[in-house]
Order: structure tokens, then C-alpha cells, then sequence
């Protein structure tokens, strides 16, 4: 009996050793003009709180509530409500360098991490600092999956990504 439970124990290992051995890290690291999507990041944080994909129902939900969202800043600021920029905001609901906080915060909520300390932003811009530090960055902003949103003052100027998964 013994014997048959540590021959057991001794597969088990081996396959969780060669399972392990098969998962390799990966590693993402960009830099964009165009961010991330506000359903990604939802279905992220959906994951991250559930441990599992929306549902249709918390989809169509979520659907109704961003486009009143939309349409209320749309409303609001009428002079842009045609301009091409605002299409990609508007429709495929994506953050790009040259919208505004406001239009950030609609569209993916509140960062995890804000931070106007500029070490801290050059060590979230990594490789990519030298690129970014002329553009006057004063803040910095995390989301999930390594998103990174710079802004100079009120504007997103430039966006990254450094994500490392296990696959």
C-alpha cells in the first residue's frame, strides 16, 4: 500500500514538474498611440473581483451605462461632439493620446495608482523615458494589465504597457 501511494506521489510531482516547466513567462512591453479599451479593462476588473468573465447581463449592463456616460459628456461639451477625435471615444471606446482625464475616467473609471512624483513616473515608463520625458509629464496613471497613461497637465501625451503573464 505504501509503496503504490509513493510510486502515486512520485507521478504526480513529475507531471506537476514538467507542467510547470512548460509555463513560461511572458512578457509585454509597448509603447501606443492607442490604450487600452473600456471593455477591457471592465472585464479585467470583472475577472480580478469574480474570478470569472462577465456575464451577458453584467455586458448589456455595463453597455447601457457607458453610453449614458458618453452622451452625458457629450452633451455637456458640445463644440467636440462632431470632431473626429471624439469618434474613437464615442464608438470604439479606446484612450489615445490627446484625450482628456475627464474622457479617461469615463471610459476606464479611476486608476489603481496615480502619481505626479516624476522618479516614480520614470520608473512606470521604463525603456521608454527618454521619449517621454520631453513632453512635460505631471502625472502618471495605472490601470490593469500594465496600462499607463502620461499626461501633461490635463492631456494624455503618451501610453505604455508593461505586462509580464505566465503561459
Amino acid at each position: 500500500m505504501i509503496r503504490g501511494v509513493s510510486r502515486t506521489l512520485a507521478l504526480t510531482v513529475a507531471l506537476l514538474t514538467g507542467v510547470a516547466a512548460c509555463a513560461q513567462l511572458t512578457t509585454t512591453e509597448q509603447r501606443v498611440f492607442q490604450g487600452p479599451t473600456a471593455q477591457e479593462i471592465w472585464t479585467a476588473g470583472v475577472v480580478l473581483v469574480t474570478g470569472r468573465e462577465p456575464t451577458f447581463d453584467e455586458k448589456h449592463q455595463w453597455e447601457i451605462q457607458i453610453d449614458r456616460r458618453i452622451s452625458q459628456y457629450l452633451n455637456q461639451h458640445p463644440a467636440i461632439a462632431n470632431s473626429a477625435d471624439v469618434q474613437i471615444f464615442q464608438f470604439v471606446r479606446q484612450v489615445t493620446v490627446g484625450m482628456t482625464k475627464e474622457q479617461v475616467v469615463i471610459l476606464l473609471g479611476a486608476p489603481v495608482v496615480a502619481t505626479k512624483d516624476t522618479a516614480e513616473i520614470e520608473k512606470l515608463a521604463r525603456r521608454y523615458w527618454p521619449l517621454i520625458k520631453p513632453k512635460n509629464v505631471t502625472e502618471a496613471w495605472l490601470y490593469p494589465q500594465g496600462w499607463r497613461l502620461y499626461f501633461s497637465e490635463t492631456k494624455v501625451v503618451d501610453i505604455t504597457q508593461y505586462a509580464e503573464r505566465f503561459q
